[in-house]
């Protein structure tokens, strides 16, 4: 069983960064990150719930949307069991409750659905505002 936990979240002017992190624990010696995709997803009040970005960490493929492509970028850290978004240029349409969840590597970034995955983290508020 894996509990994601996010964290890095908080409060920045348009235009700062942020790094988010997503722990992966619960992994071991045979059950490891390769094992798995992990998605960002993010959820603005009376918005429908929309992905982000999502890395295969068997392959390091990604998927980024369109909306923050060339701001964000997922990236993973294995020796830490991490997965990180780091956004940059934020606007103000990026506030939301981030979160990450995971999902086998063979369903991976493309097969999950948006709904057909395995563990989710509890969330951490992202708030861009002058």
């Amino acid at each position: 069983q894996l509990q994601l936990v996010e964290s890095g979240g908080g409060l920045v002017h348009p235009g700062g960064s942020l790094r988010l992190s997503c722990a992966v624990n619960g992994l071991t010696s045979r059950v490891t990150l390769n094992l798995y995709a992990v998605v960002w997803f993010r959820q603005a009040p009376g918005k429908e719930r929309e992905e982000v970005s999502c890395i295969n960490n068997r392959d390091g493929s990604t998927k980024i949307a369109d909306s923050v492509k060339g701001r964000f970028t997922i990236s993973r850290d294995k020796a830490k069991d991490t997965v990180y978004l780091q956004m940059n240029t934020l606007k103000p349409e990026d506030t939301g409750e981030y979160l990450c969840a995971a999902v086998d590597h063979l369903t991976g970034c493309e097969g999950h659905g948006g709904d057909a995955l395995d563990y989710y983290g509890r969330g951490t508020q992202v708030t861009v505002s002058s």
